[in-house]
C-alpha cells in the first residue's frame, strides 16, 4: 500500500512538472519601503519596510532566484541584505565611517555567480577642519557576510556599473565606457564623449537608472548636434541610443532621430536587443536594425525608468509619481498601472524586473 501510494505521488510531482516562473517587479518607494508587485496580476505582493533607509531606498540587485535583493539606502551610505520571501534585513553594511563620508552614488552590481556584490564609492575624508575629496573607487563586498574583500581606484563620474555575463569584466559608464576586469583594474576605455567628433558635437550623456537585468543590455539615449548642418537647423540636435551588450562585449552609439524630445532612460528587450524603449513624457519604440523609431505614444504624466518583461511583450514605467503602468510592446497601448500603496512617491528610483518559480 505505501508502495503504491509513493508511486502515485511521484507519478503526480513528475506531471506537475516545474513550476511556472513568473515576473515581478521590484519598486523602491519613498522613504522606506520595497513594493513588490506581481506582473502577471498586475497587483502588489508584498510590502517590506527598512530601518532608516530614507530619503529613498533607490537602487536595488535582485539575485538570480529571486530571493533576495541589495539595496542602496540611507542617503546612498548604506546597503540592505534584504529577503524578499520573509521580508526581513538579514545584515547592513554602513559604508561611512566616523573618519570618511562614503556615498555609493548609483553604480551596484551582483556578480553572475551571486558570491560579490561591486558598488561605485565617492569617498570623503571628514578632517576637524577640512572635508578631503578622496578617489573614486569600486569596492567588492561578499555577497554573503557582507565582509569587504577589497578595493580599487577607478576614474570619476561613472554612474552606472554592470558585470559582464560570464563576470570577467565589469562596465563602468561615465565620459567614457570604462571596462574593468573582476579586480577593478582597466582593461580598456571605449569613446562616449569623444564619438564621432568629426560629425558630431560632444554626445550629452545621462543615465543613473539600472535596468539591464532582463536583456543584459547597458542601454542609455544621449543628444548631440550634427556639424554638417546650420547651427540655427533645428533637425541639426539628434538623439542617440548608447548600447552596451554585457554578453559579448559589443558596444554602439547610433543616431536614431531628430531630437524633438528627450528621454530620460531606456531598456532593451530580452527577446530582441534590437528593440528599444525609451521614456520621459513619451514612450517610444526604436529599432537598432535600422536606426530608426517605429511607434511612439503621449504619457499621462512623466516617467523616469522603464524596464522589459522577460517574454518581451510588457514594458513596465515607473520611477516616477506613485504607479507603475504596462504597455504592450508591440502597439504601446496601455494595458494597465498599479498604484503604490498610501500613494508613496517613487520618483528617481530604478524599478528592477525579476523572475521566480512559483
Amino acid at each position: 500500500m505505501l508502495a503504491r501510494m509513493t508511486a502515485t505521488a511521484i507519478a503526480a510531482l513528475l506531471l506537475a512538472g516545474p513550476a511556472a516562473a513568473r515576473d515581478y517587479l521590484l519598486v523602491p518607494a519613498r522613504p522606506d519601503k520595497l513594493v513588490i508587485v506581481d506582473a502577471e496580476a498586475m497587483k502588489v505582493d508584498k510590502v517590506i519596510r527598512l530601518e532608516n533607509a530614507g530619503p529613498l531606498p533607490g537602487l536595488p540587485v535582485v539575485n538570480k532566484d529571486g530571493t533576495r535583493a541589495y539595496v542602496l539606502m540611507n542617503g546612498l551610505e548604506s546597503i540592505a541584505f534584504v529577503d524578499l520571501e520573509s521580508g526581513e534585513t538579514i545584515r547592513r553594511i554602513e559604508m561611512s565611517t566616523a573618519d570618511e563620508r562614503v556615498k555609493g552614488m548609483f553604480g551596484m552590481d551582483l556578480s553572475p555567480d551571486g558570491k560579490t556584490l561591486a558598488v561605485y564609492q565617492s569617498p570623503v575624508r571628514m578632517l576637524v577642519d577640512e572635508f578631503q575629496v578622496q578617489p573614486t573607487r569600486i569596492a567588492f563586498y561578499d555577497a554573503e557576510t557582507g565582509e569587504l574583500k577589497s578595493t580599487a581606484e577607478v576614474p570619476r563620474q561613472i554612474t552606472l556599473i554592470a558585470w559582464s555575463k560570464d563576470g570577467s569584466k565589469i562596465y563602468g559608464m561615465g565620459r567614457k565606457m570604462h571596462v574593468f576586469d573582476a579586480a577593478g583594474r582597466m582593461i580598456e576605455e571605449r569613446p562616449i564623449h569623444d564619438w564621432e567628433t568629426e560629425r558630431y558635437s560632444q554626445p550629452d550623456v545621462l543615465d543613473v537608472w539600472s535596468q539591464f537585468e532582463q536583456s543584459g543590455v547597458m542601454v542609455s539615449p544621449f543628444y548631440a548636434a550634427r556639424k554638417d548642418l546650420p547651427a540655427d537647423d533645428p533637425t541639426a540636435f539628434r538623439t542617440g541610443i548608447l548600447t552596451q551588450d554585457l554578453e559579448s562585449g559589443d558596444m554602439r552609439m547610433q543616431e536614431v532621430e531628430v531630437a524633438d524630445i528627450f528621454y530620460f532612460s531606456m531598456a532593451a528587450s530580452p527577446t530582441d536587443k534590437d528593440r528599444i524603449y525609451g521614456a520621459y513624457n513619451f514612450l517610444s519604440s526604436f529599432d537598432m536594425g535600422s536606426s530608426k523609431p517605429v511607434k511612439r505614444v503621449p504619457l499621462p504624466h512623466s516617467y523616469y525608468s522603464v524596464n522589459v518583461s522577460s517574454d518581451g511583450r510588457t514594458v513596465w514605467l515607473g520611477g516616477a509619481l506613485s504607479d507603475v503602468a504596462a504597455y504592450d510592446a508591440e502597439t504601446l497601448e496601455r494595458k494597465g498601472e498599479v498604484r503604490m500603496p498610501d500613494g508613496a512617491s517613487i520618483s528617481l528610483a530604478s524599478v528592477r524586473m525579476f523572475t521566480r518559480g512559483d
